[in-house]
């Protein structure tokens, strides 16, 4: 099995320079069955409400919302329905994680994170 992680950066109304998210390893494998933990690092001059969201995407097709949280210490989460066992995030004042469990043939895609402020 094949997972691959891409950059993502992304600039939002209200953002300003030096607003950013990037994913940490370019590339992960991992075998059917393990965990994975994917990582994005994030810079911010917000101390509040900024939400780091997980997105996966199939060849040719539309990035699938996975989850989102709140940063900066808030335990606020969101995450969808066919996310909800096996798919888990953390995150503190720089970093974000996304944890998969028990892999499938149906992770093999393209995992994305991106950064939004509240307005």
């Amino acid at each position: 099995m094949h997972l691959d992680v891409l950059d993502c950066e992304c600039v939002v109304s209200g953002a300003v320079l030096g607003d950013s998210i990037r994913s940490s390893e370019p590339e992960v494998s991992r075998s059917q069955g393990d965990t994975v933990t994917l990582s994005c690092s994030y810079e911010t001059s917000f101390t509040a409400g900024v939400y780091l969201y997980w997105y996966r995407q199939y060849p040719n097709r539309a990035p699938q919302y996975i989850l989102r949280r709140e940063a900066k210490g808030s335990t606020f989460s969101d995450t969808a329905d066919f996310a909800q066992e096996r798919f888990s995030s953390q995150a503190n004042d720089t970093s974000t994680v996304l944890n998969i469990t028990a892999l499938e043939l149906a992770d093999t895609a393209v995992y994305l994170c991106a950064l939004r402020l509240a307005q």
